[in-house]
């Protein structure tokens, strides 16, 4: 059934829907899984992805479908609504089908954008569990993160302190000589707190640590995130996690987590993390939950160990990639699936006439403020002068040899001749087109989205990446600026280019893939900038290192990796019934 979508606040339809969800020993019937393949944690649990994966190696793997987005508005518009939609949809059609998406984090939960569960009928349950915590991964991520740099700061104390006679006498440590202003890692926290932006440390007396200047980052953020949604194993996890770049010595050599004696109990803290943890729709298909958010300064995808099991329990397999196309889509294309190597058949456009209109010169879009009334009436030309913005995103796809579907994240504020406009100009471009109520009429309203991603489906394709890996970094960010941004061309500043050709000349960075740090409101670096810009040049100002993840990551813009908590966040509203213990105004 669905639920009134209009009068129900999304917590209130989880809750009437959390009534009749599976339990685990049901999921395990369900799913076909023995009964160590199942990891009960209360009315939630995880899977055991090795053994599913060994047990069921030599099973075809079910079709592997990819949902992303033309470029957002600050309200975003409806990936994870859309998987929800699709997974429904499909089942309503009688298809075996599961999905895999991402683990939200607390800090945009308590700010502005609410929860990532979805929304109205179209929504991933348990919704408070998805909502604030899961099964612990985040926590797990921050603890092993942090830990990282408690040896840090705790090894400088020590190096300062002691002559090294001393140093391996105490502590039976060689002295690393760290330079303080080359540390790479700063601390996490999961919640937007711009205060923690720039910080110093150590203040006070010679034994409360090594004074110097630090930084917070968003806990998924970290690269420890950006490991687990590429790792195929634990054995893998320990080895990436020892990788770590944690600073440089004043000699110029690089300390990492190994060197620091420290990656192995990183391990340890993150040892449940490596199993996704099992959720479901509304209408009750199955939809793991593995890694994190934040493409716009993340890889922003759901895990490649997700992926895997869901390609051997479903026919067909639905995964999320973050943000707009440009870098979502990116990064899926030419990140995860060349760690991966597995071939995607389709990829989902989710894309809603309000940002389209936007792209189109309408007027700007505020996070907790009213939309604007050009956006609830019908206005044919603003809407037709943001087109090209999601044609761009189409032919982006298009460039991979996937096969696009444009989803029209349907509003009741929608005409009949604006849903036309978006789907001739969708058809034009090469792209299927269909229009889903899923939020809505949960999966009767995304009968023709499930119909047209089946037919795309199979169709034969020729999947192909952007670069080559032996591309050199700077010709490589030079080619995703042009082929899918729309830029004239790369601005770097000196000490960016310094440092990039200083990791062109080390081949041990030979093998590391490009993951690009740029603002998801845009095409471009500047948020301000909407629709498909033309004639501007990407600043890249710096390039993190990644050296667990293997990754390169070239700044764009003045993004940070740490949000800011706005003047009205969703906090305000969330609260607890004090005689059920039950969660309230999660959104």
């Amino acid at each position: 059934m669905a639920y009134n979508a209009v009068k129900m606040a999304d917590w209130q339809i989880a809750e009437e829907a959390e009534k009749n969800m599976p339990a685990p020993e049901q999921w395990r019937e369900k799913l076909g899984l023995e009964k160590d393949e199942i990891l009960p944690m209360g009315r939630l649990c995880k899977l055991d992805f090795l053994k599913i994966i060994n047990r069921l190696k030599d099973k075809p793997d079910g079709k592997y479908i990819e949902v992303t987005a033309i470029t957002p508005t600050p309200l975003g518009e409806g990936k994870t609504t859309t998987s929800m939609g699709l997974l429904e949809g499909m089942g309503k059609r009688g298809k075996n089908v599961g999905g895999c998406i991402r683990q939200p984090s607390g800090g945009p939960t308590m700010n502005i954008k609410g929860t990532a569960a979805g929304g109205g009928n179209s929504l991933l349950i348990p919704m408070t569990e998805f909502s604030m915590g899961l099964t612990g991964d985040i926590n797990d991520i921050m603890n092993a993160h942090n830990l990282a740099l408690v040896a840090l700061t705790a090894r400088m104390q020590h190096e300062r302190n002691y002559n090294d006679e001393q140093l391996d006498r105490l502590t039976g440590m060689q002295r690393l000589d760290i330079d303080p202003t080359r540390v790479e890692m700063g601390w996490i926290m999961d919640f937007c707190a711009q205060a923690l932006r720039n910080i110093i440390i150590g203040l006070g007396g010679r034994m409360d640590g090594f004074t110097m200047q630090s930084k917070f980052g968003i806990a998924v953020s970290s690269e420890l995130m950006a490991i687990l949604a590429i790792v195929r194993d634990l054995a893998d996890l320990r080895e990436r996690l020892n990788d770590i770049t944690v600073a440089f010595a004043k000699q110029g050599n690089v300390v990492t987590t190994r060197d620091l004696e420290v990656g192995n109990a990183m391990t340890a803290w993150m040892r449940n993390t490596i199993n996704p943890t099992l959720g479901c729709t509304v209408e009750y298909q199955p939809c793991m939950v593995h890694a994190g958010p934040f493409a716009n300064i993340a890889v922003g995808q759901s895990s490649i160990i997700g992926d895997r099991v869901g390609l051997k329990l479903f026919d067909y397999h639905v995964t999320e990639s973050g943000f707009g196309a440009d870098i979502g889509f990116e990064k899926f294309w030419n990140v995860k699936c060349r760690y991966s190597g597995l071939t995607p058949h389709v990829s989902v456009l989710t894309s809603t006439i309000r940002a389209l209109k936007m792209h189109g010169g309408g007027p700007k879009v505020v996070a907790g403020l009213p939309l604007p009334e050009e956006y609830q009436k019908e206005d044919l030309k603003l809407l037709e002068k943001g087109l090209p913005n999601m044609i761009h995103h189409i032919n982006t796809v298009k460039k991979s040899g996937i096969s696009p579907v444009v989803c029209v994240n349907a509003f009741h504020t929608d005409t009949k001749d604006e849903i036309a406009m978006v789907r001739k100009a969708a058809e034009e471009a090469g792209a299927r087109c269909a229009v889903s109520t899923h939020w809505a009429d949960g999966g009767d309203g995304a009968l023709e989205l499930a119909d047209s991603v089946a037919e795309a489906a199979e169709e034969s394709h020729q999947f192909k990446f952007l670069y080559p890996l032996e591309m050199k970094l700077r010709d490589r960010v030079e080619t995703i600026a042009k082929e899918v941004y729309g830029a004239d061309g790369v601005s770097w500043t000196p000490d960016a280019e310094a440092k990039a050709k200083m990791l062109e000349s080390d081949s041990k960075y030979d093998d590391y893939t490009t993951m690009m740090v740029k603002t998801h409101l845009s095409l471009t670096h500047d948020p301000a900038l909407k629709g498909v810009p033309s004639g501007w040049t990407l600043p890249i100002r710096d390039v993190l290192i990644f050296s667990g993840a293997k990754f390169l990551c070239p700044c764009a813009g003045t993004i940070s990796l740490m949000p800011g908590t706005s003047s009205n966040p969703a906090f305000r509203k969330v609260d607890v019934d004090v005689k059920t213990g039950k969660v309230t105004g999660l959104f």
